[in-house]
């Protein structure tokens, strides 16, 4: 990051977690996720800098939701990085793959076309076997997010895999403990995210976990 950057975090529940716009303290301006705690860290390590840190996270949204907004809530702020997580809705609510896909590419035509400069990271959605979620909600998510790694490689955009990083945290808690209903994440769950997005390029570091064009998250 540069001194006087702006950096976009824009997604669904997971990156709105609660915030409330209408204050003036950033502090709930970004919510109570993953966003928060990493403005938070970047605000105190690196105060000289002046950085401003924004969440356009909506409740529910699906790509297509996204991609509906992305004029007003990420092209005309015209960011320095932006963080995308979304994807999961699209599952829940069985939208067409055809139609998350489309939404997809068209972010990222757009964004490259208005915003070339920008970087751009793609966080891959995730679900743990937790509450209602099936077999088959996740296999269809990993399907979904295979495509989207192929297509951000094809933009030369940064991925990471939050489903990997969720999967390793297994082993150390159940699935309740990072995410309590299998998709919103905990306190635990937000760090796990948070952590991840700290170490990426975007945040002048190597990604811990990045995607080849054939779909396949690497460690």
């Amino acid at each position: 990051m540069n001194p006087g950057d702006k950096i976009l975090f824009i997604g669904d529940s997971i990156t709105d977690a609660f915030r409330r716009p209408e204050e003036i303290n950033n502090a709930f301006q970004l919510g109570a996720g993953y966003a928060f705690l990493v403005a938070s860290h970047f605000l105190l390590s690196r105060p000289e800098c002046r950085l401003t840190f924004v969440n356009r996270g909506i409740s529910g949204n699906t790509m297509a939701s996204i991609l509906s907004r992305w004029e007003e809530d990420c092209l005309a702020l015209s960011p320095d990085a932006i963080c995308l997580l979304a994807g999961v809705n699209d599952t829940l609510q069985a939208r067409p793959l055809e139609e998350t896909m489309s939404a997809y590419r068209s972010i990222l035509a757009r964004t490259m076309e208005k915003l070339p400069a920008t970087r751009t990271v793609l966080m891959e959605p995730y679900l743990v076997k937790a509450g209602t979620i099936t077999t088959g909600q996740m296999a269809d998510l990993a399907a979904r997010c295979k495509v989207m790694r192929r297509v951000a490689c094809e933009f030369g955009i940064t991925t990471l895999s939050l489903q990997n990083i969720f999967n390793n945290a297994l082993a150390s808690a159940p699935a309740e403990y990072w995410a309590y209903d299998g998709i919103h994440a905990t306190a635990a769950g937000a760090a796990l995210i948070a952590s991840g997005l700290k170490s990426l390029e975007v945040f002048q570091s190597k990604p811990p976990l990045m995607a080849g064009c054939d779909g396949e998250a690497t460690a």
